[in-house]
């Protein structure tokens, strides 16, 4: 049985595009069964619903609280049975209740534990770092401190600027995230 995963994210859904198309080789060993987001109709489940994948929107502004967002995202989750659960851009802090409900990994634009945050490459860049990189870790309670899984090294060039760093981070992100992704799948099946 392959893997069963349910893939978070908020935005354009590259990374989950990423996912998806790795997905739909056998040998993968994962099937991503369901997407879901926090912004209803963003650019990612209309990927996922193109590929036939079930998606769920929990927004924030649905619910009375923080608290009921967390419970409603944790059933909605858990309505799929995931054996993993794949953060894809998803920019919502989770509470504990959720991440120590799954096993959930993400992607980070950092080596961490260097540059935590929203802003890792804007920082490596203004603290005149000469390499950074992407970091796959599993999600805890806090805010990318999980146990690390995976990281590869991308140098920052003189001339960089966030959004020519930020490229480069991007292009090594996807497939060190779909590598992890299939090695958990197939240590899973």
């Amino acid at each position: 049985m392959p893997a069963r995963l349910v893939v978070l994210a908020s935005g354009t859904g590259s990374t989950l595009q990423a996912v998806l198309d790795a997905a739909a080789d056998p040998s993968f060993g994962g099937v991503v069964v369901a997407a879901g987001t926090d912004v209803r109709d963003c650019a990612a489940m209309v990927r996922a619903r193109e590929r036939g994948v079930e998606t769920f929107a929990v927004a924030l502004a649905d619910h009375p609280n923080r608290a009921a967002w967390n419970d409603a995202v944790a059933d909605a989750i858990a309505a799929h049975q995931p054996d993993l659960v794949v953060l894809a851009g998803f920019m919502r802090i989770l509470a504990p209740s959720v991440v120590n409900r799954f096993r959930m990994i993400n992607t980070h634009p950092s080596l961490l534990p260097e540059f935590p945050g929203a802003h890792a490459v804007a920082d490596a860049l203004k603290a005149g770092a000469t390499t950074t990189g992407v970091t796959v870790h599993w999600v805890d309670e806090g805010v990318d401190t999980g146990p690390v899984i995976a990281q590869t090294v991308v140098a920052i060039e003189p001339d960089d600027d966030e959004d020519t760093l930020r490229a480069r981070v991007q292009a090594a992100e996807k497939p060190l995230y779909v590598a992890t992704i299939r090695q958990l799948c197939q240590e899973y099946t």
